[in-house]
């Protein structure tokens, strides 16, 4: 039997995982508020001169300590989470990209709460994951005590929602932003012994931008098309709920005892490739999401640690993503056990206490949809060294005088853009020496995670079969996907060709109940007989000739017993079918 019906495991363990052991001088132990914006770029706050917005409490916050103005993400989500929480390039993190499987974090990585975690902090993630929706690539294995959020790339409803709390589904009143506020709140109590470590990830203010009209309304009466309106709607919301948090610390004095950090994990997405000069106001930055140009991986960083670090300072160092983690682990006086996992990041302790700016390193970054699983090194790939920047093996840039990258430097200044193209290739052969930049197996079998939802869109579908989801503003329009984003399903089912396949591992031999989480509708014709097939085992089942509900409804396949193996899993139509509506939500495995 399902112990529920969440995509993911049935039951989840915390795993203590242990870490280097504090200094021997009493180390400073502050308490952690890392607050993560979802799409909200460069210029979406009014303090870059965004002449629409009013962010007044993120500029509060910026005032109140530090502000890196050239601080660096990756492209899309999923990497740059998979870097900020580990110090390292996401590459060796097995991470690549947001969907189809590359968005899965190695188990073994070590996280910022797997360290945090033994040396007496309190940690806990409120919001959106997406670094796996499988077992042991989860919160509470990678070292959180509390994860009530979701684990994929976005939520259809923000509204209401139905949010993941320690692998069970709960119920949620309100505004997604309004809630994961009020439960970090809580979490923050300064009553709380020890202290806390809170992974503040927000969704806003990524699609599918439902917000109340009272938030956007005002921004379309300024003439903006209602895209951008709602964009700012809800980063309105977001900076209303950042004060709150403000305030609140503020009311229990615990602001000198925690440290804020603040940033977005990508820039922004004004619709899918469109021209410069019809995206939203990005302060002079080139192109958006999904690039390696500024636009896409520039981000505010604001830094606060109160009576700490000195007010209203502005830095114009480079630095990363890759650095929190090991600024952290400076500032709290732990270090690492894991000389395999190497940190790429470095501490940016010296700077946020007033010191010195550290020797120029360069910084490295690699993404580009076309190249997924690719070994090339271009394109989607960089290297920035002080003012510096070379694009693509190509290209050169002079971002102080040129931040908007319009003036190519790379024949006037050849020594600097052939060092920084070395460097790049150099780096990309070390990534290469370790990872091979494919997709990993999904995990099943463990005792952990009895209960495994299979997602459409970690399959490679052929034949005729149809990614479909809710796509457009708010969520509600109905449209197809070429290779399948997290919460699609799978449609047209109509020949034996037409075959969803999975890489899997099953990491314990046993019996293994298949089964799906589906809708079709009733047929005159042939009935419909699907095929489960892992390696050259197989089972088949007809289909109750009436469906259980209209809605998506579970239905058993049958059980195979199988050994401990990595192989193919595929699903599979047997007969021809004129058109029997089929459409499977879910791939059901769940060890006996």
């Amino acid at each position: 039997m399902m112990k529920f019906l969440l995509s993911g495991s049935a039951t989840i363990l915390t795993l203590l995982i242990s870490c280097g052991s504090p200094s021997q001088s009493e180390p400073s132990r502050p308490n952690i508020l890392l607050i993560l914006a979802d799409d909200m770029g460069y210029g979406d706050v009014a303090g870059a001169g965004n002449p629409y917005l009013r962010t007044p409490n993120l500029d509060r916050l910026a005032r109140s300590g530090v502000q890196f103005t050239n601080f660096y993400v990756s492209s899309v989500c999923a990497t740059t989470r998979a870097s900020l929480l580990t110090g390292r390039y996401h590459q060796r993190t097995h991470v690549r990209s947001v969907t189809n499987g590359y968005e899965t974090l190695n188990p073994e990585e070590k996280t910022i709460a797997e360290y945090l975690q033994p040396a007496g902090y309190r940690t806990a993630i409120f919001g959106k994951w997406h670094l796996g929706e499988y077992y042991p690539s989860l919160p509470n294995a990678q070292g959180f005590d509390e994860f009530l959020g979701f684990r994929t790339g976005h939520t259809a409803d923000y509204y209401d929602p139905v949010l993941e709390h320690n692998g069970r589904p709960e119920a949620q009143r309100g505004h997604i932003t309004e809630v994961l506020t009020d439960k970090a709140l809580q979490f923050m109590q300064k009553d709380a012994a020890d202290p806390f470590f809170c992974y503040l990830a927000y969704n806003a203010p990524h699609t599918p931008l439902q917000v109340d009209t009272n938030w956007w309304q005002p921004y379309a009466e300024q003439g903006l098309e209602e895209r951008t309106a709602r964009v700012y709607g809800l980063i309105e919301q977001l900076d209303q709920n950042v004060g709150r948090i403000l305030d609140q610390l503020t009311r229990e004095g615990l602001l000198e005892e925690t440290i804020i950090i603040f940033m977005s994990d990508n820039g922004p997405i004004s619709g899918w490739q469109i021209p410069q000069e019809k995206m939203r106001f990005n302060a002079g930055l080139r192109d958006q999401k999904f690039s390696v140009f500024e636009g896409g991986i520039r981000t505010q960083s604001f830094w606060s640690w109160a009576g700490h670090w000195t007010e209203n300072q502005s830095i114009p160092t480079v630095a990363a993503h890759i650095d929190v983690l090991p600024t952290l682990l400076d500032i709290t006086g732990i270090t690492s056990d894991t000389p395999e996992k190497r940190i790429d990041g470095q501490s940016l302790q010296g700077l946020l206490a007033g010191g010195a700016p550290p020797d120029e390193r360069i910084v490295f970054q690699n993404f580009a949809l076309s190249t997924l699983g690719n070994t090339e090194p271009y394109p989607g790939g960089i290297a920035r060294k002080g003012p510096w920047k070379m694009v693509n093996g190509e290209h050169l840039y002079q971002l102080d005088d040129d931040p908007g990258e319009s003036t190519d430097l790379a024949e006037q200044r050849p020594e600097i853009f052939n060092e920084l193209k070395t460097a790049y290739q150099n780096w990309w052969d070390g990534i290469l020496e370790e990872n091979n930049l494919q997709v990993s197996p999904i995990p099943l079998g463990y005792p952990q995670a009895d209960s495994v939802f299979i997602q459409p869109h970690h399959a490679r579908a052929s034949g005729g079969l149809i990614f479909l989801g809710k796509r457009g503003l708010e969520g509600e329009r109905i449209g197809s996907h070429p290779s399948g984003v997290d919460g699609d399903w799978l449609s047209n089912w109509q020949t034996p060709e037409d075959r969803a396949s999975w890489p899997a591992a099953f990491v314990e031999s046993g019996s293994y109940e298949f089964g799906i989480l589906a809708r079709y509708q009733h047929s005159d014709g042939p009935s419909i007989e699907l095929e489960v097939q892992v390696g050259t085992a197989s089972l088949t089942k007809v289909l109750p000739e009436q469906p259980q509900a209209e809605s998506w409804s579970y239905y058993s396949l049958g059980q195979m017993e199988l050994p401990a193996i990595k192989d193919t899993l595929s699903l599979s139509l047997v007969t021809s079918q004129p058109n029997p509506g089929l459409e499977i939500k879910e791939l059901v495995v769940i060890k006996k």
